[in-house]
């Protein structure tokens, strides 16, 4: 029987219950949570219904680290699109597609280090990041953006970098999604995308950012539920252990620690379900779980710490498997502790953000352009659904800061085949500002854009998504991102300061 009434659990469940990343709910941590870390949870992650302020998460990380001083706290904290710290305001700083895009890694570098002290700061110990993933495929629909870049090199240089920068500040850092999530059509928050490249490719593209990452002493690297025959012909790469335990060890020699992307995504629970997938997870080489972005409650916790317990009673997993992916749990809460406790070692650069985004703007004129913007313009905001990564809660575009800078600025955000007749009506006189964001994926969205563009030529169009359609408009500027400061960096450009 699994020890949970009272007593100390024995060390299977403990083991069991250490390989697990759970969430939860709120602001402050449920009793649930206190008991199961001191019964053995080693590791939480927060996301961003945990999130109100820095002084808030500073005192719930405190709460949780009176209960056990080197517990892991992680967050999926890339920046740019993806933030949970700066989840209903827009991130501080730009993403990995505006940092390849300046190319400069000292950039790169220090933009993570500064955004790893702020989480540093805040009791954060291991974030979820960066994406190496190479990002092959354009109309990849959860990627994007979140990719430094198209160019193995370049990402892997970067991806480098961020690592160095983060990891400065005492923040683990996580590499992600291996073997590479960049040449997919399909997002594994809904169903499991397949890479059919053959080894040779992979090896040239996908797997060298993952190189860089473990040469720069990457603490963790986190799979991805992707099928990759050219690996594994039956199962996806979070479940495979001649993926995780064959390559990612053996071949590449990552000796860290290897975390699954969400285990209740649609990749995973729908073909395996949770209690499967956990230990299937384990058994092929993952060491920690990630679960909560969607399953934030005790049960879960329960369902998985069991299934763990009886899957090694029953001979389905090892039990020393079990017991190693534990010991690297430990292993990276110690370093986590000693980093913490040796204090901080990053200068403070509260505007590297505002500077790297704006030096990623790249800004195309034409003849019809009319100049800066002199009075309050109307913002036509052509808005796509947004991934799970990112979710829909985070705002975006210009119009916020162009509200600030020229009072009575209007907006709107449209969608669907009338999406332009619609914004043309609403605008009025105005001059206007159409805001895209991966118009190349989006047919509507760029006919939005001509329908404009025929009525009205003055029209300018800012792309904060990956600019990979020619560039329309009077004044066309890419952000490569749709972070708060790219938008800020963006406004500056259009009313000239």
């Amino acid at each position: 029987m699994t020890s949970t009434s009272a007593g100390a659990p024995d060390a299977l469940t403990r083991d069991a219950l250490t390989v697990l990343q759970p969430g939860f709910g709120g602001t402050t941590a449920p009793d649930w949570l206190l008991r199961r870390i001191g019964e053995g949870l080693a590791s939480v992650g927060l996301f961003g219904r945990n999130i109100q302020t820095p002084e808030q998460v500073a005192a719930l990380t405190a709460q949780l680290r009176a209960e056990r001083e080197d517990i892991v706290v992680a967050i999926d904290e890339e920046s740019g699109d993806v933030t949970r710290l700066e989840v209903r305001t827009g991130s501080s700083f730009p993403g990995n597609h505006a940092l390849g895009a300046v190319d400069d890694t000292d950039l790169t570098r220090g933009v993570a280090a500064e955004l790893g002290r702020r989480l540093a700061d805040c009791g954060v110990t291991f974030n979820w990041a960066p994406s190496a993933d190479v990002n092959s495929d354009p109309g990849n629909p959860v990627i994007g953006v979140r990719s430094f870049g198209a160019d193995p090199a370049l990402v892997a240089r970067h991806t480098a970098a961020y690592i160095e920068g983060m990891q400065s500040a005492g923040v683990a850092a996580c590499a992600k999604h291996f073997p590479g999530h960049g040449d997919t059509a399909v997002d594994s928050h809904h169903a499991v995308p397949h890479i059919d490249a053959e080894a040779d490719l992979l090896n040239a593209r996908e797997l060298v950012p993952f190189r860089a990452a473990i040469a720069a002493g990457t603490r963790a690297v986190m799979s991805a539920h992707i099928s990759v025959p050219a690996l594994d012909p039956d199962l996806p790469g979070t479940l495979s252990r001649q993926v995780l335990t064959d390559l990612l060890r053996g071949e590449l020699g990552f000796d860290g620690l290897i975390v699954t992307d969400g285990i209740e995504m649609r990749a995973i629970s729908g073909a395996y379900g949770i209690e499967r997938g956990t230990v299937l997870a384990v058994a092929a080489g993952c060491d920690a779980i990630c679960v909560g972005g969607g399953l934030h409650d005790e049960l879960t916790v329960l369902r998985l710490r069991d299934a763990l317990v009886a899957a090694v009673r029953s001979g389905d997993l090892p039990e020393e498997r079990l017991a190693d992916a534990a010991a690297r749990v430990r292993a990276l809460a110690d370093w986590s502790a000693a980093t913490r406790a040796a204090g901080p070692a990053v200068t403070p650069d509260a505007e590297v953000g505002l500077r790297a985004a704006r030096r990623a703007l790249t800004v195309t004129h034409t003849e019809t352009y009319a100049g800066p913007l002199t009075g309050a313009p109307y913002v036509a905001a052509f808005t796509p659904v947004a991934n799970i990564a990112v979710g829909d809660e985070t705002p975006w575009g210009v119009a916020a800061e162009l509200s600030r800078r020229l009072p009575g600025t209007e907006t709107g955000s449209f969608t669907g085949d009338r999406a332009g007749a619609e914004a043309l009506a609403a605008a009025g006189d105005r001059r206007v500002v159409a805001v895209v964001r991966d118009a190349h994926r989006h047919p509507w969205m760029a006919a939005a854009v001509d329908h404009l563009l025929a009525a009205r030529p003055d029209t300018v169009v800012i792309e904060m998504g990956v600019p990979q359609s020619k560039p329309t408009g009077a004044l066309h500027i890419a952000t490569h991102g749709a972070a708060r400061v790219c938008g800020e960096a963006a406004a500056e450009i259009l009313t000239g300061a």
